[in-house]
């Protein structure tokens, strides 16, 4: 069973990092200065598990009464199992929690119709981040 966490231990802000490095470094040559920001401090990490195998991460930031969506990734072997949609899940209920009206998220441009699926609507011509394709989705929430 998958299950998805607000990240508030260390061993789950390794394991954050450790997924995220795998993802956007290591797999799609993302940079570590730009994948590593400095909004992590101001942001809310999300981690998910298969049994105690991390599996997925991504974090929220919170401004005004809007989320930002950032950072979401799945292991290569654990994609196309629902897990990316469990963490957006989890987002938008962490969201609506805080009273958040709006989550907005930059998808890059191959993950576009996922999260269409989840109820997101394109609001931006694409753009490049890190030298990847992207544009702006958000959901009212």
């Amino acid at each position: 069973m998958i299950r998805v966490e607000v990240a508030g231990t260390e061993q789950q802000l390794k394991d954050v990092y450790n997924i995220r490095r795998q993802v956007f470094i290591v797999e799609q040559g993302v940079p570590e200065e730009i994948e590593v920001d400095d909004q992590e401090k101001a942001s809310i990490h999300f981690v998910a598990y298969e049994e105690e195998r991390p599996v997925g991460a991504g974090r929220m930031r919170v401004m005004d009464l809007t989320a930002k969506a950032e950072r979401v990734c799945v292991l290569s072997d654990d994609r196309s199992r629902g897990i990316g949609a469990l963490i957006i899940n989890k987002m938008e209920e962490v969201a609506r929690e805080n009273e958040l009206e709006l989550l907005k998220l930059n998808s890059q441009i191959q993950a576009e119709d996922f999260y269409k699926r989840l109820g997101y609507e394109t609001v931006s011509d694409t753009f490049y981040d890190a030298n990847i394709l992207h544009v702006t989705m958000q959901k009212q929430l």
